[in-house]
């Protein structure tokens, strides 16, 4: 994905494709009407969370928003570079977090209904002062550092070994406060990006 691309018109362009109006987005998503205007209109840029919500109106996922031409496979084994980089999808428009955090996928993961995850938190690093929540479960092995993850009130620092599996559903956060680099390879069903 590029910098320059324009999540206003892919937005108009998905809409037109599906055959629906701007309202009708708006009630299958169940956003304000005027958020889709905005959005498509370049007025406004939806923050993640609101675009996921968006793109549920289309049974979509995030990585087929932003990419739509890129091929699946069917390959059982996948290389370091054969990976598939969500950072720039997930932090679009946080140039500092894109330069802290990575996010790589395994695989197509709506086909298999299982997104495989390998993270890399920077210290410093910050999934961000808004907590995220998004409809499933998700659990992850710190393989590498030591991370920080507050699950609704909950906050625990996790070393290498430790392990997380929650509800998704949950306000949760990601954290490195440490001074090295935090790895963790996680998995999350339904697919979130």
């Amino acid at each position: 994905m590029t910098d320059d691309f324009d999540v206003g018109q892919r937005l108009r362009d998905l809409r037109t494709e599906y055959g629906l109006s701007q309202r009708q987005l708006a009630e299958a998503a169940r956003v304000p009407h005027g958020q889709i205007s905005m959005i498509e209109t370049n007025r406004s840029s939806p923050s993640v969370a609101s675009l996921r919500k968006i793109l549920s109106g289309f049974g979509i996922s995030m990585s087929e928003f932003f990419e739509p031409e890129t091929p699946t496979t069917q390959q059982p084994f996948f290389t370091p570079s054969e990976l598939r980089d969500l950072t720039s999808l997930l932090y679009q428009g946080d140039e500092a977090a894109r330069q802290k955090i990575t996010i790589k996928q395994v695989g197509d993961a709506k086909k298999h209904g299982l997104q495989i995850l390998h993270e890399r938190y920077e210290p410093g690093a910050d999934t961000g002062g808004s907590m995220i929540e998004h409809d499933a479960n998700e659990g992850g092995i710190v393989v590498q550092g030591e991370i920080q993850v507050t699950v609704g009130d909950t906050v625990r620092v996790l070393k290498a070994g430790d392990a997380y599996l929650f509800n998704s559903r949950e306000p949760h956060r990601f954290r490195n406060i440490s001074d090295r680099p935090a790895e963790v390879i996680s998995a999350c069903t339904p697919p979130y990006l």
